[in-house]
């Protein structure tokens, strides 16, 4: 389990600046490789792929929850087989350390 895994979000009020470029390039080598960064780095994206509907939709359950505990929610394109996971911190227009915590606790829920 990462460092980042074993953090929670913290709120996260507008007038806090967003990550730059290269702080979120460090944290991005805190979570799966297959996480990009997106949008001039003020998006963190992965896509994942499943067997069927049934272990997508489990995927996305378990995902809610963590999105739920940690007052923190990404945006998401769902569909038989894929689940797109985009996050961004909306209060701030880019990437924060929340963004992260979820990711890496995303990469630890079984597939």
């Amino acid at each position: 389990m990462t460092d980042l895994a074993n953090r929670h979000c913290q709120p996260c009020e507008g007038g806090t600046a967003p990550l730059t470029a290269a702080e979120a390039a460090q944290l991005l080598t805190q979570v799966s490789p297959e996480w990009v960064l997106a949008d001039g780095a003020t998006r963190l994206k992965r896509e994942f792929r499943f067997r069927d509907f049934y272990r997508t939709m489990s995927f996305v359950n378990a995902l809610a929850h963590i999105a739920s505990v940690e007052d923190h929610h990404p945006d998401l394109e769902v569909g038989y087989n894929y689940c797109r996971i985009s996050y961004t911190t909306h209060a701030i227009r880019g990437l924060s350390e929340n963004d992260f915590v979820c990711a890496a606790r995303i990469d630890l829920l079984p597939r």
